[in-house]
């Protein structure tokens, strides 16, 4: 009978594969390379950065054979693939105890890895869509044993027993509690998470290239160069005879450079075909065609390629704005032209890169300077990608719309049952001025546009402009209905949405310049108010960045006919990223005092549609079955909200800090 060790502290038998030969190891390495890399690259911090995280995930794979068993003197043949599950347990138990050990050291660390070595460039896996984005961050929270519990669950399918065995042979001291916390984790992100983990963005095998800093490196080659120059002519000088230095020679035109002076030719500048949109799947910003009376113009579009070109390292040049999240790397290939004509009394160019809209700008007379502006735009889909700002003057803001939009109108969203007001677009796709918010919410203008019924059937979607080139994209969860089953995000421009977004509007001009992509409002419970004093709202406001991260605000609202409802932030600061209130973050509970009109003082507290009970401690104390919670008090100060969620543990209520461990 085959006999197992027990893991000091654990409890947990020890079956250790067996150490197999070289040649075996080798040969299932190389079989089994993709997935191992994959965990690896799941288990390692997400703090070493895209770049770190691939590169050092490469590297741990590529070492677990330093322990093989060596290769006989006398060659043989691998094992059969069949025979190699024993060899594949070894490496995939070397695996993660080296990303674990990995995980818990310092950064610069990680980064010293001899193998292997990328000089030039910076690689990262591709970019996911918003699922992906929100898996990373939420994957990001939770600890490396956590990870390593989930990987070895969903990647690998391993049984709880398994995987608690494998973890405690890796040296976790409590796998037991990282499955269970990993169990916690796959049921909040829910069942699509498999098949998220085995697409691009979570593959460091399919990797992207970019160059580096090219202007830093050009320097410092310049730099290096006359250094070895220097010391060349100083070394001759002092062999041979006193003679002047010799100049430095004229370095030879490398890759990038070429490419560089490809991206900044006019004459190659892409340019899509009018009628592309209506026949592709991809409606995207790369579907519009290249409009305006300017589009011939070499030397205006000559300028805003070199503009781009020499970007925020040109301290005398054209002045650049950045957007949040957005790289400021000059072009490493030919962009598209989407757009180059007069507006408002400059020439405007609007170039797409694949990831990042550029707007150029200069005055067609007298004075004044250029201008240009870099906003991230990677997956702007048929939504994201509707209509981008060409001009902002103190009558408003014009927008060149995608050749998919066929109707535009401007409405306040403050005044839900006015009817919108049809927008004036010119042959060339440019809107009349969108005039901008009243300041002290006096008016709240959005765009309402209506998609071609030649790529989509009845359409029509809500847009913000925020302050970015591209407008944000406003949507609207209503609230869970009995025995309704969970609802997905919604265009805004039915009745009920557009009465829900009355209700918001006000919070949108603090969003402005933060780099949003969309916002949505989650209305995730309905309470009755003591005293028979009406109908409050809780709601989830998450403003979505383009760069993955998100901002979250909760609040509740008092239907009052008499009045407008006024949102009442919940306790606590929101935590400046989280997935809270997205696909991966489905459960929400959030509680806060409120006077009736009697005067008496009540805490209410309610949750998401899986709750099934409330407990509060602190100032208040009580515990309810159901999703909502009213109690009289005459206490003040934070209240400790937990709640009770089915497969998914302990809730903490919204805006509370992390709690110790082993604390109450």
């Amino acid at each position: 009978m085959q006999s197992h060790d027990i893991l000091p502290g654990t409890g947990i038998p020890s079956a250790a594969p067996p150490r197999p030969g070289l040649s075996d190891a080798e040969a299932a390495l190389v079989e089994h390379y993709p997935r191992l890399v994959r965990l690896a690259h799941l288990i390692l911090p997400p703090a070493l950065g895209r770049h770190g995280r691939v590169l050092a995930a490469h590297a741990l794979v590529q070492r677990s054979l330093a322990a093989a068993g060596p290769t006989r003197a006398r060659p043989r043949v691998p094992a059969p693939r069949g025979a190699r599950e024993p060899v594949l347990a070894w490496l995939r138990q070397r695996v993660v105890s080296a990303a674990l050990r990995a995980a818990a050291r310092p950064r610069w660390s990680l980064r010293r890895t001899p193998l292997p070595a990328v000089l030039g460039l910076r690689v990262f896996p591709r970019a996911g869509g918003d699922d992906e984005t929100a898996l990373e961050a939420a994957l990001a929270a939770e600890t490396p044993e956590v990870r390593a519990a989930f990987a070895l669950r969903v990647l690998e399918g391993l049984a709880d027993h398994a995987a608690a065995a494998l973890l405690a042979g890796a040296g976790v001291p409590r796998p037991d509690e990282a499955l269970r916390a990993a169990a916690r984790f796959r049921a909040t992100v829910g069942a699509d998470a498999e098949s998220l983990l085995h697409g691009v963005e979570f593959d460091p095998c399919t990797v992207q290239a970019r160059p580096t800093d090219l202007l830093r490196r050009r320097r410092r080659a310049r730099v290096a160069g006359l250094a070895a120059t220097v010391l060349l002519a100083a070394t001759t000088a002092a062999v041979l005879t006193p003679r002047p230095a010799p100049p430095a020679p004229t370095p030879p035109v490398g890759a990038v450079t070429a490419a560089s002076a490809r991206a900044a030719d006019p004459a190659l500048l892409l340019r899509t075909p009018a009628e592309r949109w209506a026949d592709t799947a991809r409606v995207d910003l790369s579907a519009w065609p290249a409009r305006g009376s300017l589009t011939g113009d070499t030397a205006l579009l000559s300028r805003a390629l070199g503009a781009w070109a020499r970007g925020t390292g040109d301290r005398t040049g054209v002045p650049v704005t950045v957007a949040p999240g957005t790289p400021a790397s000059p072009p490493v290939a030919p962009a598209r032209l989407l757009f180059a004509g007069p507006v408002d009394g400059s020439a405007v160019v609007l170039l797409h890169d694949g990831g990042r809209l550029v707007r150029y700008a200069e005055p067609l007379t007298g004075g004044g300077g250029a201008e240009l502006h870099l906003a991230r735009a990677d997956d702007a889909d048929v939504t994201a990608g509707a209509a981008v700002a060409v001009s902002r003057t103190p009558r408003g803001a014009r927008f060149l719309l995608a050749p998919w939009i066929d109707e535009s109108a401007v409405r306040d969203l403050l005044r839900p049952g006015v009817p919108a007001r049809r927008l004036n677009v010119s042959a060339d796709g440019v809107t009349d001025p969108v005039p901008p918010a009243e300041g002290g919410c006096r008016s709240a203008p959005a765009l309402q546009v209506r998609s071609s019924t030649r790529i989509v059937e009845d359409h029509s979607f809500l847009l913000a402009d925020l302050g970015e080139l591209a407008p944000a994209h406003l949507t609207w969860t209503p609230a869970p209905g009995t025995g309704a089953p969970a609802r997905q995000p919604r265009e805004a421009t039915s009745a009920e949405g557009l009465a829900a977004w009355a209700r918001s509007a006000c919070a949108l001009p603090g969003l402005r310049g933060t780099g949003v992509r969309a916002v949505n409002r989650w209305e995730f419970a309905r309470q009755a108010l003591p005293e028979g004093a009406g109908l409050a709202t809780w709601t989830c406001t998450r403003a979505e960045r383009w760069d993955g991260r998100a901002r979250v605000e909760v609040a509740w609202e008092r239907q009052d006919a008499r009045s407008r409802p006024t949102p009442v932030r919940a306790p606590g600061p929101p935590p400046p990223d989280t997935s809270a209130c997205s696909r991966f973050g489905q459960h929400l509970l959030a509680g806060t005092y409120w006077t009736a009109p009697s005067g008496a003082r009540y805490y209410l507290a309610a949750g998401s549609r899986a709750l099934t009970a409330i407990t509060a401690r602190g100032p208040v104390s009580a515990t309810v079955r159901g999703r909502v919670l009213a109690v009289r008090t005459h206490a003040d100060g934070p209240v400790r909200l937990t709640g009770a969620v089915p497969g998914s543990g302990e809730l903490r209520g919204w805006g509370e800090p992390e709690r110790a461990p082993g604390g109450p």
